[in-house]
This record gives C-alpha cells, structure tokens and sequence, in this order.
C-alpha cells in the first residue's frame, strides 16, 4: 500500500540547493503545514544523505527521494538502492526528471521496484505524448512538465494542462496529475490546482524568494483556497 495523498498535494522540491540544516529548517515548516492542513499531502524533496534526519525529525510531511534504481539487494555499486531509501525514511521518489532522465527499461524497473515497496512514484513528462505514454505505467503521480519551461517563470498554458490531466485520466484514473512548469507564485499554484490537477509544486521559486519559508506557507495556502473555492 504505497503513501495517501489526499485529497490534493504540493510538493516542495529543492533538488541540492539546499541540504543540512537549512533544508531541515525548511522541514520544519513544511512539516507544520502538513498538520496544519490536513487535506493537503506536503511532500519534501531530499538529497539522499539527508533523507534519514528529515524523516526522523518529522511527523506529518512525505518525505520524498530525487531518485532511485531498478534493482533489489546485493550488486550494484554506485546504483540507488530503493530499500535503502525506504529504510531511510523515503515514502515518494521522482523519476524520470528532466535533470535526470531514464530509458524506458530503467523507467520500468524503478517504478515497479518502488511501488513493490510501497513508494509512490512521481514520474515526469515533459509533452502529451510522453504523459500518455508514462500513464501506461500506473505511477502514483504523472508530472507534466516542459523541459523548456523548467525555472523561466512561465507556467503551461490552460490548454495544455487541460489536455494532460485529460490523456492521463483517460490511461490511468487512479494515476494523479501534477502540473509543475514554471510555478514561482501563489497564483501560479492557485491556477494549476485550478485546472483540474491534483497537484503542483515548485522549486526556484521558494528557495530564492526573499523569505523561502513564507513562500512556502503561501503556496500551500494557495492550494488550500484553490479546494475550497472548486
């Protein structure tokens, strides 16, 4: 049984801007909003050597792996070892990132080692094609995000986002959708839940706001009014 996502999710997602303490005092807050909003799954994003710390100082937040390999225990040095991550802590991964791209096979392997552990998946599409494609692979979460879209500030349009969350719900319903390109505002956030997809999350545009952690509490608020209001 992999992680329950709720009713809706945001993901905050750092890649290695930050590590150590200061992703643990983001952790902090982000494990506050987990509680403070209880519909809302708040997912963290960590380096692996930090995984353990944030999981074990935390209560409420999903604590989420940037990657993991394919394979089971025994050989494969320098490979991520998926049992590993989850006796760390690790209950979601990314896969397929545009800063990380997998082949098909690789894709396959990592996805169904994850979901054998009970790890939700987070896979990434950077085009309709490659959504639907994906779909077929029944991730917990399809991320449709242009790769030429990625940290520019510009978010995808209506359209596309109409389009993705209807191809993967057709494919896979129980699959959820997170739109994620160029989010760097709360009305970015409060748009893309908006659209239909059952989350977002955003990277640049928390860790260089001049106060990162209000940043954070206002995209999950954003989140929060975008429930309420649908």
């Amino acid at each position: 049984m992999t992680v329950d996502f709720k009713g809706k999710f945001f993901i905050f997602n750092p890649k290695s801007y930050l590590y150590g303490e200061n992703l643990m005092e983001m952790a902090r807050v982000a494990d506050q909003l987990a509680l403070d909003y209880p519909d809302i799954a708040v997912v963290l994003t960590c380096p692996y050597a930090d995984l353990y710390r944030i999981a074990s100082q935390t209560q409420h937040l999903i604590v989420c792996a940037q990657h993991l390999d394919g394979i089971e225990p025994g050989r494969g040095m320098g490979a991520v070892l998926a049992d590993s991550l989850y006796a760390a802590g690790a209950r979601a991964t990314f896969l397929n990132h545009a800063e990380h791209p997998l082949s098909s096979a690789q894709l396959v392997a990592s996805v169904k080692r994850a979901h054998d552990l009970g790890m939700a998946t987070i896979v990434c599409a950077d085009s309709l094609a490659e959504a639907r494609a994906l779909s077929l692979l029944e991730p917990t979460i399809v991320l449709c995000e242009p790769t030429e879209l990625i940290g520019t500030g510009q978010t995808s349009d209506d359209a596309y986002m109409a389009m993705t969350n209807q191809a993967v719900k057709a494919l896979s319903p129980r699959t959820l959708i997170m739109q994620g390109a160029g989010i760097m505002t709360p009305e970015d956030v409060y748009r893309a839940i908006r659209s239909g997809a059952d989350g977002t999350g955003c990277t640049s545009g928390i860790v260089k706001a001049p106060d990162p952690a209000q940043m954070l509490k206002d995209m999950v608020a954003a989140v929060d009014r975008a429930m309420k209001e649908g």
